[in-house]
């Protein structure tokens, strides 16, 4: 199930059709629209580092991304550009994988190579050297208002993430053969891959190994929502 498609089942129909009825655009949706109707805007489309000078200014009800912004050089540069799209009275909702849920403690992420920044949300210093406040970097967006900023965690299995321990070399190689074997196996249709992951995630346990629960149909992200009051062009 791809990322989008399983945060719209915790949003609900109703998030959906007050935030995202008018036009969408969707930044770094992959084959994953949000919406049927959005626009996508992916690696074909331009940098998404730099989408502010490829798009019309406040053209866009909602601007929506999932799991884009930790790819970014810059956060905060990235944020400004994309919300420059949106129109007064608008939405811009952003989703990014949770530090301690997803990264586990490991840097650079065990998971995801291209992975550039971790996200939190408040809380004392991070073990992070990359990490983010995102509460902290959607305040200096102008005329922006927070309507949520939440952790997500459905279907997250804390048991898994606790036995974690210091990882051997050995170890950290199996995983990643084991995690280019799925990968392969899911790219050519294997039946059963779940099932299959599911078991996997119980060895890795059994030998402390970090286990990337978003394969298994979890989500450990950060959501935030925010609307633009209707004032200054911004």
């Amino acid at each position: 199930m791809f990322e989008a498609e399983k945060t719209n089942r915790i949003r609900g129909p109703d998030f959906i059709y007050r935030v995202m009825s008018g036009a969408v655009l969707d930044i770094g949706c992959g084959h994953d629209l949000v919406v049927p109707h959005a626009r996508p805007f992916d690696k074909r489309h331009g940098d998404a580092n730099h989408v502010a000078s490829q798009l019309p200014a406040r053209s866009f009800d909602c601007v929506h991304s999932s799991h884009v912004l930790e790819h970014m050089r810059c956060p905060r540069q990235a944020l400004a550009e994309w919300w420059s799209l949106v129109k007064p009275t608008g939405y811009m909702v952003i989703v990014v994988p949770e530090e301690n849920l997803y990264e586990q403690g490991h840097w650079p992420s065990l998971f995801n190579s291209d992975h550039k920044s971790t996200f939190r949300i408040g809380g004392a210093a991070s073990w992070s050297p990359v990490s983010h406040d995102l509460g902290e970097l959607v305040q200096t967006l102008p005329n922006c208002e927070v309507a949520e900023l939440s952790l997500q965690d459905h279907g997250y299995d804390y048991s898994l993430r606790d036995a974690v321990r210091p990882i051997s070399r050995g170890a950290l190689l199996a995983s990643g053969v084991r995690k280019w074997i799925m990968q392969k196996l899911i790219e050519i249709g294997v039946p059963g891959i779940l099932h299959l992951e599911r078991l996997f995630a119980l060895v890795e346990r059994r030998f402390g190994i970090p286990v990337d629960q978003t394969r298994l149909g979890a989500v450990a992200q950060i959501q935030v929502v925010l609307r633009k009051r209707d004032g200054q062009p911004s």
